[in-house]
Formats: C-alpha cells, sequence, structure tokens
C-alpha cells in the first residue's frame, strides 16, 4: 500500500513538474514571437519602405548610352541603393499595360523617353530628404523630371510610426502578462509543497537550505520551457520560410540566434526569481498561515 501510494505521488509530481514546463515554454514562446516583431522591425520596415521607386525621366534625346553614363555619375551617391534603366522599348510595354495596345497609334514617333528606376535607401524615404535628392538630379540637364509617390511616402512612414508604436506597447504589456503567469504557475508549484516547507523549518533548516532545492528546480524548468519554446519558434520559422520565403529572407540570422538564447535566459531568470520570492515567503509562514 505504501509503495503504491508513493507511486501515484511520484506521478502527480511529475504531471506538475512537466504542466509547468509546457505553461512557462507556452508564455515564452508569445515572448519570442513578441521578440521576433521587434528584433526585425527594422528589416520589413526597410522592405517595405524600398519598393517605393524614384523615377527619372530623361530627355527625349537621351539614348540608352547616356542613361548608362547618368546611372554611373550619381551611382556612388549615398542615397542610391540600386539602379534600373528602363528602355524605350520598355517604357513602351510599360504604358501598353497601362493605356492598351493601340495607345501608339495618335503618335507619329515613340514619345517614351529612356528613364532610370532608383531604388532609395530605406534611410532616405522621407518626404525632405526626396525633395532634396529632387532638386539635386534636376540640376542635371540631362533629366526632364523626377517623378515619386510623394503621397504614398508620407503615408508609409506614418504608418510604419503607428505600427511601431503599438508593437512597443504590446511588447510591453505581454512582458508583464507573461511575467505575472510565470509567477503564479511557479507559486502554485511551490504553494502544493508548502508543508514540506514548513517541516524542513520545524527541523531547523535554514532558508538557505530550504530554497536550493527549489531554486535549482526552477533553473532547469526554466531552461527545459525555454529550449521548448524555442522549438517552437523554429517550427514557425520553417513554416515562414515555406509559405513566405520573401519575408523569411528579411529575417537576419544574428537577430534570430540572439533571440533564441534571450528566450532561454528569460525562461531561468524569471523562474529562479519567482521561486526565490515565493519560497521566502513560504518560509516565514505560520502552522496556521498554511491552511489558507
Amino acid at each position: 500500500m505504501g509503495k503504491s501510494e508513493s507511486n501515484v505521488l511520484n506521478r502527480r509530481l511529475l504531471r506538475s513538474y512537466f504542466s509547468t514546463i509546457i505553461s512557462i515554454s507556452l508564455v515564452l514562446f508569445f515572448i519570442g514571437m513578441a521578440g521576433l516583431l521587434v528584433l526585425n522591425a527594422r528589416s520589413v520596415s526597410n522592405y517595405f519602405k524600398e519598393n517605393i521607386k524614384v523615377s527619372v525621366i530623361l530627355s527625349v534625346e537621351a539614348d540608352e548610352e547616356d542613361a548608362s553614363e547618368f546611372g554611373e555619375a550619381i551611382g556612388d551617391e549615398p542615397f542610391i541603393k540600386h539602379i534600373d534603366i528602363i528602355s524605350k522599348e520598355d517604357g513602351v510595354e510599360q504604358m501598353k499595360q497601362m493605356l492598351g495596345e493601340d495607345f501608339l497609334e495618335v503618335f507619329e514617333v515613340n514619345p517614351i523617353p529612356v528613364s532610370l528606376e532608383l531604388q532609395v535607401a530605406a534611410d532616405y524615404i522621407h518626404t525632405d530628404s526626396l525633395a532634396r535628392i529632387e532638386l539635386m538630379l534636376e540640376e542635371f540637364s540631362l533629366v526632364e523630371d523626377v517623378v515619386y509617390q510623394q503621397s504614398m511616402v508620407e503615408l508609409l512612414n506614418s504608418n510604419l510610426e503607428r505600427i511601431a508604436m503599438v508593437i512597443v506597447i504590446f511588447v510591453i504589456f505581454l512582458m508583464f502578462i507573461s511575467t505575472v503567469l510565470i509567477n503564479n504557475t511557479v507559486r502554485l508549484n511551490i504553494y502544493a509543497k508548502r508543508f514540506v516547507i514548513h517541516t524542513m523549518r520545524l527541523v531547523g533548516a535554514t532558508k538557505f537550505f530550504i530554497s536550493r532545492p527549489f531554486l535549482g528546480q526552477a533553473f532547469f524548468q526554466g531552461l527545459i520551457a525555454g529550449l521548448i519554446a524555442d522549438v517552437y519558434l523554429l517550427v514557425i520559422l520553417y513554416v515562414i520560410r515555406n509559405e513566405f520565403n520573401r519575408l523569411f529572407t528579411l529575417l537576419e540570422p544574428s537577430a534570430l540566434a540572439l533571440l533564441i538564447g534571450i528566450v532561454i535566459v528569460l525562461g531561468v531568470v524569471i523562474c529562479v526569481i519567482s521561486t526565490f520570492i515565493v519560497v521566502r515567503s513560504m518560509v516565514s509562514l505560520t502552522k496556521d498561515q498554511l491552511y489558507y
């Protein structure tokens, strides 16, 4: 009978141990997802910004060789990330897609000039920076006009600022909730052992002696929970790579490695600190307080 009761108790403790780990790992997983957003927010923001192109329309007399020389002349400017030369033939094809196949019938000669399509570095995608770039480019005699979507730039920047603010607030809120949830999970786990703690105190055990096994257990709980949470994250990243490959390429490997380490460290630190606080409070309980 005694052996049977001991087996039942061991199974309950084992279930409690693993349920605690799973609960903590899920919380750490959500922290990791929020961290993934924060660490890669700049890369994603730059991706959207650099999709806004600046078209430099050259004079009608200019040919592709002139465009190539002009591209080389401005290629070293810090705001230039990439330059594509749009020939007259390419320009005609683009116009056909917009206006229809027969739009050239009203012209005796091809009216579409050679142009350059500039991919501007993300740091320069602001209305004031683009205005200065426009003035600089228009100083070249070869340039007929500089065209970009100013309203789109303003809308994109304002939306990205709002999104960044929402993400920061969300992460702070999530960190608070996560800490509370992990603390409560640890508290419930230790509360179930309050009589063991009280017995150890009655036989003269010091607070450090009582806390030590619980802190060791908390360390491994946090470590295992952090590793499991990282597995969840890697599964999500695998799905992103297969389903949204372009989005996956924006994720920086160094940031991902840092995030994986942060999740593990957070799991250990929060578990150990919560356990230390809870055990210290349990040690101070009187016999009557153990039942409430």
